[in-house]
């Protein structure tokens, strides 16, 4: 994948995951502030919560970082894979969005 196809893939998935934080309201009457910055999302759960996602170009890779730890997530022409073998970038974000809101389960789709 070229430069400019990363960054169109990666400012997408941040649009949409900012999008998909400001749905939470209705869906599950829960409110997550979701802040964008450049190639940088921070969402900020009721309870202080910080969960960041960003796009690293030079590695073509998206980044998590959460209480949990940090996750890198590479495409692999179909889905987001973690470089360490863990879940993909859409369950893991599930979990740690979850974990973030009390156990209250969301649904992160990317």
């Amino acid at each position: 994948m070229t430069e400019t196809e990363f960054l169109a893939r990666a400012d997408a998935i941040l649009d949409h995951l900012e999008s998909q934080s400001d749905d939470w309201l209705a869906l599950y009457d829960f409110d997550v502030d979701a802040s964008r910055n450049g190639n940088v999302l921070t969402l900020i759960f009721n309870n202080s919560i910080h969960v960041v996602i960003n796009s690293q170009a030079p590695l073509q890779e998206m980044w998590v970082a959460a209480r949990t730890g940090g996750f890198h997530y590479r495409f692999d022409g179909e889905r987001w894979v973690d470089t360490r073998g863990g879940p993909d970038m859409a369950e893991a974000l599930s979990q740690i969005c979850t974990d973030a809101n009390g156990g209250q389960p969301l649904k992160v789709t990317i």
